[in-house]
């Protein structure tokens, strides 16, 4: 264990259960296999539901958010008790094609850059704690803003108000695993909807997100399929190699 400093923790300190912390590890891997399984069958969406939703609203805020920062506007935000949703946003001429295809490739990708940056931050207590409160915050924040359908005006604060509870009233190490855990249902939330990421027509706007990749990237949809499914592993596998190869030091 390295030392720590004046200003954090080891995530693990000594009020962790020793045989929870040896099992930290193996238990998540576990949980992304499991989980990406359950996924692909019709009971495993009714057993994940609530990781479901969350999945949903990471990807939706993908396609917001990008589009916000190439100069855009996000206009609303709609969750549907299905499990689905959809962003409604506006671009700027300014980025072209390639905007659109950035947008595009943001709703996929949203989830496992949430979720590695959830992995990491659960390297210390204080950045645990803290990236917990925010998260939940950002939910009901969101809903305040953009979300703009029923079921989301529902869903999507209940979600920030048990992520807040976790963060308020649980122990460092619940705290720890729950951050982990999220993160890692983030990351492996792209094999969600392995059919829809790997089709060209898809949803109400009649294009996928990789459809719409094809059209203004010109590369094929199953190439921005198969490297996003790739780069959101990869990114699961680093994050959580960084974590834990550092808290053995």
């Amino acid at each position: 264990m390295r030392e720590p400093s004046k200003n954090s923790k080891p995530l693990f300190t000594q009020e962790t259960p020793t045989e929870v912390e040896q099992m930290g590890l193996t238990w998540l891997v576990a949980a992304a296999i499991v989980t990406a399984i359950m996924w692909q069958i019709p009971i495993g969406n009714y057993i994940l539901y609530p990781f479901s939703i969350l999945a949903t609203w990471f990807h939706e805020m993908g396609h917001g958010l990008m589009a916000l920062m190439l100069g855009g506007q996000f206009q609303k935000l709609e969750i549907f008790g299905n499990g689905s949703g959809v962003a409604h946003y506006t671009l700027s001429n300014t980025w072209g094609y390639l905007g659109i295809g950035l947008v595009a490739a943001a709703g996929p990708m949203g989830p496992p850059i949430a979720g590695a940056s959830l992995i990491l931050a659960s390297g210390s207590w204080k950045t645990t704690s803290l990236s917990l409160k925010i998260l939940g915050g950002f939910l009901l924040l969101s809903t305040l803003i953009w979300v703009r359908s029923w079921f989301g005006f529902v869903a999507i604060p209940l979600l920030g108000l048990m992520i807040l509870g976790i963060a308020l009233k649980t122990p460092l190490w619940v705290q720890g695993f729950a951050i982990q855990f999220l993160g890692v249902q983030a990351c492996v939330s792209t094999y969600h909807q392995l059919d829809y990421l790997f089709s060209y027509t898809a949803g109400p706007l009649g294009l996928s997100d990789t459809g719409q990749m094809q059209r203004y990237l010109f590369l094929p949809y199953w190439f921005w399929g198969l490297l996003m499914a790739i780069a959101s592993l990869i990114i699961l596998v680093q994050s959580l190699r960084v974590v834990y190869s550092t808290n053995q030091q």
